[in-house]
């Protein structure tokens, strides 16, 4: 059965708790096998037959809604495409002199007159570039040192996404690819 990791967006955010052995339940509940959960933010690995990546997106955030009561998106990436995430460097600076990447997932890739916009948003401290469905923003220092925010991006972008450091995508690519 062909494995998937679920980046969740907000799943622990505004007050909300939910404990990884609750989430690994509620993936076990949708009829997946083989639930794992990598560190507390919404990253959950599983086997599911469909290799269908949209319609998991939409059956697992739409059963997370029901079970949790609110809105949980989510991002599905095999462990081949989030292995190309890893590997992908489109800063090579990132991660030196006081730089962090971080990768955006999102549902699809945006569209250009988006990948415009934020462009035109990167600057000395942010800088941004779209790959297929990732969003790769390098901050000097972190993200509270950033004038861009998450929501921010979601507007220009027209969509949700969810972020994740670079070492958290390559430490779970290296663990199951």
């Amino acid at each position: 059965m062909p494995r998937h990791i679920a980046f969740l967006r907000a799943i622990n955010v505004g007050g909300h708790v939910v404990k990884m052995d609750q989430l690994r339940r509620l993936f076990e509940e949708l009829g997946h096998s083989r639930v794992e959960t990598f560190i507390a933010s919404g990253n959950v690995i599983f086997e599911a037959p469909s290799r269908n990546s949209a319609a998991l997106e939409r059956a697992i955030a739409r059963s997370l809604e029901e079970a949790l009561g609110y809105a949980v998106a989510a991002f599905i990436r095999s462990p081949e495409e989030l292995a190309a995430v890893g590997r992908y460097r489109p800063f090579p600076e990132a991660g030196a002199g006081g730089t962090t990447l971080y990768v955006g997932f999102l549902s699809e890739t945006p569209a250009a007159p988006a990948i415009r916009g934020l462009r035109d948003l990167s600057t000395g401290g942010d800088a941004l570039r779209v790959h297929g469905r990732e969003l790769y923003w390098r901050i000097r220092g972190g993200f509270s040192d950033s004038k861009l925010s998450g929501a921010k991006l979601e507007r220009l972008l027209g969509g949700q996404a969810t972020f994740r450091n670079v070492t958290t995508v390559t430490k779970l690519a290296a663990k199951y690819a």
